[in-house]
């Protein structure tokens, strides 16, 4: 199979789920990332050979097909210039999310302790710490498999997280005083499910994705509570949000007493994240 045969026929496969353009381009992401050819080497010598075998190129057309996610088949997402394992129980890190961790990082000290809630695939903690060695960071999931992630990225990238399996749901949690507090919480309604991509609703962990229609804001009220008696005087809390409850959050968080709330767009410009002072 030639390289311009092989992104042709995933892409192929893919369009149903995913259009075209996108299909096009999770085909460019696995020659890319599972055989090492860029899109420059393809348009030189699209006819030239493809290093991997028929039943390979088979399996990952065919787990693609069925709407596994590609960063799961892979093995690999990027974020913030990384490369961070994932697999099923830990949610895919997205763009937005690297967008929150880079405005953290322009707004901390050197020294500082911080904590991640709902970490995930610890991409978050993970990549806090690498850049900011001087200060202490914690992370916590409510789920061990989620956990088993992001302690193997931990390893990977030789920072020093500590991982603690808790429930930001307890009202009786108690991690220590912390200078920064950052969560990218689940805030989908459980009604906009069958809305979404089979990828997401078939493969990401539910936990980390949905809350009850009736309570969108369920996390939000129990981690602003949670920052309030964590967070040291003049900390910071920052929030990945739904873009539809924009207004509502910064209102939540206002009535809960935290100043300084500042909304700010993703590169698309939608509002989808937010910061607070205690």
């Amino acid at each position: 199979m030639t390289r311009k045969q092989l992104i042709e026929r995933i892409a192929s496969r893919l369009t149903t789920l995913y259009g075209e353009k996108e299909a096009l381009s999770i085909a460019r992401l696995v020659a890319e990332k599972r055989f090492g050819i860029s899109r420059m080497e393809t348009a030189l010598d699209p006819k030239a050979p493809v290093k991997g075998t028929g039943e390979e190129i088979k399996q990952i057309v065919a787990e693609l097909a069925s709407g596994r996610p590609v960063q799961y088949v892979l093995g690999k997402a990027d974020f913030c210039d990384m490369r961070f394992e994932v697999g099923e129980g830990a949610l895919i890190p997205r763009p937005e999310t690297e967008e929150l961790t880079e405005w953290i990082l322009r707004e901390s000290r050197p020294y500082e302790e911080l904590l991640d809630i709902g970490t995930g695939s610890g991409c978050i903690a993970v990549t806090l710490s690498l850049r900011m060695p001087r200060s202490r960071v914690t992370a916590i999931d409510i789920s061990q498999q989620a956990l088993t992630w992001a302690i193997r990225n931990n390893f990977a990238h030789d920072t020093d997280v500590r991982f603690i399996q808790a429930d930001i749901l307890d009202p009786e949690l108690d991690l220590g005083r912390f200078d920064v507090i950052v969560s990218n919480p689940p805030y989908i309604p459980t009604a906009e499910r069958s809305k979404m991509q089979i990828n997401v609703t078939r493969y990401e962990p539910e936990e980390a994705l949905f809350v009850p229609d009736d309570d969108p804001l369920l996390y939000y009220r129990a981690i602003g509570n949670f920052a309030l008696r964590s967070l040291k005087p003049n900390g910071r809390l920052y929030f990945e949000i739904n873009e539809t409850l924009a207004n509502e959050t910064v209102a939540l968080l206002r009535k809960m007493g935290f100043s300084d709330v500042q909304l700010r767009q993703d590169i698309n410009e939608k509002p989808r994240m937010l910061r607070c002072r205690r």
